[in-house]
């Protein structure tokens, strides 16, 4: 199931790679084992799970422990699970096609999520050989439960706060402390736990559940996702192992940073799966419900909500399929398959990573929002399938690092890599300078129906360049401090990262010819006019507060006039495309752009 992409790029290439040039990885390019294992994974959904919705959110006993099992009899759960050790070896591309395809009941997919990404990986990645044969077997068939232990009442977003400490006596190691929110904790035979040994060294654990001095607390009682178990798992003097710390001491850290990577990637694409759940369901309901005469469907405004949930969910699938295939590549490449060599690669599209995350997130809860308001008051009941689409959708936001920190993580690790000179952003300062007060226009090689939308894309990098590096001089050592331009810095890179993706995506359609290129061109063009304004916003933003203490209202009045007159105006006669491509959306009473037959 190997999937085929571009030669090695490192992170964030896509700033310094014409847009569309690339030949990324994208849906349209799932091989026929990936394609049935999409169909596998919705198939599932629409059978085993979906039905029982209302018994999964009233947490029936038993129930959600039997889905996990029953989706791993189908090979659901061992994508990521060398073949050596009973999995299919398919690899990441394949895993994220399942997080994306296996989230159409919310609950179900935090479980999937919990016990394959953060619950398995690690020791896929990171395990000894004798840790790999005792628990991965079972983990790929589901008669084994995995979860994942890191955040604490003190310690979220702060994961080297953690309190949890672990002591060394003779060959085990004794662990005192409180994790919270454990997903999975309630059903789940093992967990990855983090602590810290001597005070300082944070350490990863494979601790069973029924190890003596581990206890829970109460199921919580959440806003949404009901139906997946969340608690509180306590120490008291719980005698582990030695032979089971994971990867080694005092490089916990590592193993937890670079498995939320993992997790925020596939969290991307499970995002992705649910805005086309909700697409769907919309797009099926719009042709039902009348008002004035007429169905939902003829009314302007509802045919442009149902167009814009579409082109986001074009682009932030293209963006995680794209990241994906980037990261597997990586993978594949490494010189051996240690420890350390996943490190790397997985570290390498860091930044990558958290996009996904963000910009999914994001993108599904304007989905579920709107969902529900052309729903109208029926979207407000419990009965309507979006309600609970809308609660569910809230806490992506929150997960795998809150979407503010993720923003903070961004703007700084491309900083901190500038300045490494492992992204030449500041070697190609006096160019972009140069092109910006030239009003060049960018060199871009795509069809031709994406010329205008990929030279925009790529006048937008170049502003976006020229003030990240004007401001970053401006702030130097005291850059971490200043948050709100970091924020502001993300936007542009999450903005950038949307819209060259969506191009690239559709660049590759138009290439080979598909039947449905000239949709794909159009939700390209309509991604530019969706997320460029965004760019451009957060540019004004950052030069608006530079000149508070850098420069005087004449010169950061200078400087705004001329990147915009660089970045020029970007045409679009919005109503028609958007008319058109809900036609299509309506007609299939589905999102159109799916490997898979989702219509209801």
């Amino acid at each position: 199931m190997a999937t085929e992409t571009t030669p090695a790029h490192g992170g964030a290439s896509f700033l310094t790679t014409p847009a569309g040039s690339d030949s990324v990885f994208a849906p349209e390019a799932f091989s026929d084992e990936q394609r049935m294992m999409a169909q596998t994974a919705h198939s599932f959904m629409a059978g085993e799970v979906t039905p029982l919705a209302e018994r999964i959110d009233a947490q029936e006993p038993g129930l959600m422990r039997s889905l996990v099992e029953k989706s791993g009899q189908l090979g659901l759960l061992s994508a990521d699970v060398p073949e050596e050790y009973g999995g299919l070896g398919a690899g990441l591309t394949v895993s994220t096609i399942l997080a994306d395809y296996l989230s159409g009941e919310a609950s179900y997919g935090v479980a999937w999520g919990a016990h394959t990404t953060i619950g398995t990986l690690p020791i896929v990645l990171f395990g000894t050989p004798e840790q790999k044969a005792t628990w991965l077997p079972d983990m790929a068939t589901g008669k084994i439960v995995g979860s994942y232990a890191l955040t604490e009442p003190g310690a979220g977003s702060d994961a080297m706060g953690i309190k949890t400490r672990a002591v060394r006596d003779g060959d085990s190691y004794v662990i005192n402390g409180q994790k919270q929110w454990i997903s999975n904790s309630g059903f789940a035979d093992v967990m990855i736990a983090f602590a810290k040994v001597d005070e300082t060294k944070h350490t990863a654990f494979i601790v069973p559940y029924k190890t003596p001095g581990v206890s829970l607390g109460a199921e919580e009682k959440k806003m949404g996702i009901k139906g997946s178990s969340t608690r509180a798992v306590y120490f008291d003097n719980a005698r582990v192992p030695a032979g089971n710390v994971l990867g080694e001491v005092g490089k916990g850290h590592k193993i937890a940073f670079n498995i939320l990577n993992i997790g925020r990637l596939k969290l991307g694409a499970s995002n992705g799966g649910g805005c086309r759940e909700v697409i769907g369901i919309c797009a099926q309901y719009v042709t039902q419900r009348k008002a004035f005469g007429k169905t939902l469907a003829q009314f302007g405004l509802i045919q442009k909500k149902l167009a814009q949930m579409v082109v986001e969910t074009y682009a932030a699938e293209a963006v995680n399929y794209r990241t994906a295939g980037l990261i597997e590549e990586a993978l594949g490449k490494a010189p051996d398959r240690s420890p350390d060599s996943a490190l790397k690669a997985i570290e390498e599209f860091a930044m990558e990573c958290s996009i996904c995350k963000v910009l999914g997130s994001e993108v599904l809860g304007r989905t579920v929002d709107e969902g529900v308001q052309i729903f109208g008051g029926y979207g407000f009941m419990h009965e309507y399938a979006v309600e609970k689409a809308y609660r569910d959708a809230r806490i992506t936001r929150i997960f795998e690092g809150t979407n503010e920190i993720n923003r903070l993580l961004l703007t700084g690790t491309l900083f901190k890599r500038a300045m490494a000179g492992r992204i030449s952003v500041m070697d190609a300062f006096p160019e972009i300078e140069a092109a910006i007060a030239e009003r060049r226009t960018p060199s871009v090689d795509v069809p031709e129906e994406l010329r205008f939308a990929a030279e925009a894309v790529e006048r937008a990098k170049a502003a976006t360049a020229y003030v990240l590096m004007k401001a970053g001089m401006r702030y130097m050592t005291e850059i971490e401090q200043e948050q709100e331009f970091l924020a502001a810095g993300a936007d542009m890179l999450i903005n950038l990262f949307a819209m060259d993706s969506a191009v690239a995506r559709a660049a590759a359609a138009l290439r080979a010819g598909s039947s449905d290129a000239g949709r794909h061109a159009l939700a390209a063009r309509l991604s530019v006019w969706r997320f460029l304004p965004g760019v451009t916003q957060a540019i004004a933003d950052v030069l608006e507060n530079l000149a508070v203490d850098a420069v005087s209202a004449g010169e950061r009045d200078d400087e705004l006039a001329r990147l915009r007159a660089y970045l020029g105006d970007y045409h679009l006669a919005s109503t028609p495309a958007l008319r058109d491509l809900a036609t299509t959306v309506i007609g299939r009473g589905s999102y159109p752009f799916s490997v898979v037959d989702e219509r209801r």
